[in-house]
């Protein structure tokens, strides 16, 4: 009897989508994802804070930024970029039907993360507008992916997925070095949002624990992290060989998937087409 291979998971880190800011990406990820596992068996995570939702921003709140920004905006930028990142899996399915193959249908999951909760906050903070949008405004559930909650843990395959995980005692977000994350949270874990790409592994009772932190997937520069603040890696980390939360990870940057679908290094590509970016 043939032996199962192993599951594949593939991590979509935060991509931030809101009007005016390049998308190229997310076409090339669906692209990467469908030509290289399209017959393998896998599990698509996306970490959460994909609906960015300035116009609903606490920090932003007064200042001269805020003025023009629009929630339906917010939520129609969101879903569009959605679309561009799902639209390989919809072409590669159409072809399916057309040739009367079965079609595609990996696991797909997205845990939402504090910028998509700032809808359901600023409905909780003004009864005025509760009912007028909702999370469920944003396409993941009817594009085929399931969504967890916020803060909600996600288990799969042993490693546990959430947006960040924190301090039972305070709700903050664990710091510190990967070494201190991987001893406070005590199992393998993946999250996202911070900026920055932290991996660590450790063996406990000869079972490997692996911590990863990966919060960066769009090519814009954030204003708030000034012109010294956004030299960070971005991309997606692919899975190899999951089981019981141990696995070969490997970091595809977003460098790579330019070169591969452009032609050209990212930075000579944000130069010919974003000059202004």
């Amino acid at each position: 009897m043939k032996e199962l291979e192993p599951v594949v998971h593939i991590v979509i880190p935060d991509t931030q989508a809101k009007d005016g800011v390049p998308t190229d990406h997310l076409s090339w990820i669906g692209n990467y994802i469908v030509e290289e596992y399209h017959n393998k068996n896998i599990k698509i995570i996306h970490i959460g804070d994909h609906a960015d939702m300035p116009s609903l921003s606490m920090y932003d709140k007064g200042k001269k930024s805020m003025e023009g920004r629009r929630v339906k905006a917010d939520i129609e930028a969101a879903n569009e970029a959605w679309r561009i990142l799902n639209q390989p899996i919809y072409d590669y399915n159409d072809n399916r039907r057309k040739t009367k193959h079965a079609i595609w249908n990996p696991e797909r999951f997205i845990t939402l993360g504090n910028h998509e909760d700032r809808i359901s906050r600023a409905t909780e903070n003004d009864a005025q507008i509760d009912g007028l949008f909702s999370v469920d405004d944003l396409d993941y559930a009817r594009t085929g992916w399931e969504v967890v909650p916020f803060k909600v843990v996600k288990w799969l395959d042993g490693i546990a997925y959430a947006h960040f995980f924190y301090q039972p005692m305070t709700g903050n977000p664990y710091g510190g070095n990967i070494e201190t994350r991987l001893k406070n949270v005590g199992h393998s874990f993946t999250m996202g949002h911070q900026q920055t790409l932290m991996y660590g592994l450790r063996f406990v009772a000869d079972k490997s624990q692996h911590g990863l932190v990966a919060g960066a997937c769009y090519l814009h520069d954030e204003d708030y992290k000034g012109p010294q603040g956004n030299a960070h890696w971005r991309g997606i980390i692919v899975k190899h060989q999951v089981q019981d939360g141990s696995y070969d990870p490997m970091f595809v940057s977003l460098d790579y998937l330019c070169r591969r679908y452009e032609g050209m290094s990212l930075e000579r590509f944000k130069k010919l087409k974003y000059p202004h970016m």
